[in-house]
């Protein structure tokens, strides 16, 4: 940040510099310009006295190399010209200087001299005999002045640079100091200090969001926790049936009608273990984010098909008629991650419905969203828990979940792979009354 900033300030002087040097060969050549002008009329002034006086004696005496002396006929044809031939010269009545001398005593003008290649400015003037005097000069030009100049300027721009390189780097060093002061875990502790004042809203902002990331840490490590004592908890209860029975076996406590019952007992905790333990691994892959999968077209509504045909035995078995309507519905998705969202949310309608009653799975393609639907006739969900159940086992009876063998993560599952597909849910329940949760995925 400091060279950055150093090299900011350098690069803003250099330009200022250059700026301001501009502006001053600008006007050092518009002044010399006028000056030289100013010399020449005097110039012309004295030579027209000197000719008038002299006539040829004083041009032919002329000998100053700077100036050019050319005098000129009523007729317009050179008679005298001390830096070229007189003989071979063109007539000069139509030039703009000499006109102008002959109508009114005076001219001049400044233009590209094709006999000496190079840019004059012209003084002319009228004489008492009727002929003219015209006295020119070389125009001076940017490029001579600067060169002229060339010297000092390199010098001025040598000594620019070097100040500005000092200047930059100690007010760099002045303006970051305060700055790596700040210490990154504090920085309310600077938010009220004068010198950070410029700075505040940023300090207040760095606060603001160490709370958030505190809160956070702190909420990460709070459900990390819970999550691992209800793993353990989930575990340990059937691990206890499992061993208890197993142990009533091997110690033969067990009667000979027993061991069939001990035995499905036994396979139905380990069957609910397998289910939580592969749970669990579904929500490991969807805390990722689904990075190391790649999206992919799929038809929600046959993945809702397979999803329905696969609990239709478990639906049957409870004379819960379970149906699927809706339209083919093409999307960009996951499709175990779909299915696994489709999946619990019946298996969850089909666990806490009364036996006889219906659940219904829609599926509705619209112009900017595709909708997901399940609706059941169970027990509905009371107010007060409907903002926790996608909660990691939270169950809203425990008593009555244990009896229909969920493992308490099935909605987590569903809120998980929601938000992989940038999906939102929307949940209406009340007790006695079943309840309708619609899952809303954004067209991409």
């Amino acid at each position: 940040m400091t060279s950055k900033i150093s090299r900011s300030i350098l690069l803003v002087s250099l330009l200022v510099f250059l700026a301001t040097l501009s502006i001053i060969m600008v006007a050092s050549y518009s002044y010399f310009s006028g000056v030289q002008k100013e010399q020449l009329a005097i110039e012309s002034e004295l030579a027209a006295q000197g000719v008038a006086l002299s006539g040829d004696e004083y041009l032919q005496a002329f000998d100053d190399e700077e100036y050019r002396i050319t005098w000129i006929a009523q007729d317009g044809s050179v008679l005298f010209d001390n830096k070229a031939s007189s003989g071979g010269m063109e007539n000069h009545l139509e030039r703009e200087e000499i006109k102008d001398a002959f109508a009114t005593g005076y001219g001049e003008s400044q233009r590209y001299s094709n006999t000496l290649s190079e840019r004059f400015l012209y003084s002319a003037r009228l004489l008492p005999d009727g002929t003219v005097v015209r006295v020119s000069h070389a125009q001076l030009t940017p490029w001579s002045l600067l060169l002229g100049f060339a010297q000092p300027i390199c010098f001025l721009i040598l000594l620019a640079l070097i100040l500005s390189y000092w200047l930059a780097s100690r007010l760099s060093k002045r303006i970051t100091a305060p700055i790596n002061r700040i210490d990154p875990d504090k920085p309310e502790t600077y938010i009220h200090n004068d010198e950070y004042q410029e700075i505040s809203p940023l300090l207040i902002k760095m606060t603001q969001q160490i709370q958030k990331d505190q809160a956070e840490l702190e909420k990460t490590s709070r459900i990390r926790q819970e999550f691992t004592a209800n793993v353990s908890h989930e575990l340990k209860t059937p691990l206890q049936v499992i061993s208890g029975y197993a142990e009533l076996m091997e110690q033969g406590l067990a009667k000979e009608e027993d061991i069939v019952p001990f035995s499905r007992k036994i396979h139905n905790e380990s069957q609910r273990m397998t289910k939580l333990v592969e749970d669990i691994i579904d929500l490991t892959k969807l805390d990722s984010g689904g990075q190391d999968q790649q999206k992919e077209p799929v038809d929600l509504f046959q993945i809702a098909g397979n999803a329905v045909d696969s609990l239709r035995p478990v639906a049957d078995s409870k004379m819960i008629e379970l149906t699927l309507k809706g339209e083919v519905a093409p999307m960009n998705g996951l499709p175990q991650v779909l299915y696994g969202i489709l999946y619990n949310l019946c298996d969850n309608a089909i666990k806490y419905s009364p036996e006889g009653s219906h659940v219904e799975v829609a599926v509705q393609d619209h112009t900017s969203q595709i909708l997901l639907t399940v609706k059941d006739d169970g027990i509905g969900i009371p107010e007060e828990h409907q903002a926790r159940i996608f909660e990691r086992f939270y169950r809203v009876d425990k008593s009555r979940s244990k009896e229909a063998g969920g493992t308490g993560l099935g909605l987590s599952i569903v809120k998980h792979g929601a938000m992989i597909h940038n999906a939102s849910i929307d949940l209406k329940s009340a007790p006695g009354e079943g309840t309708e949760i619609t899952v809303r995925f954004p067209k991409n």
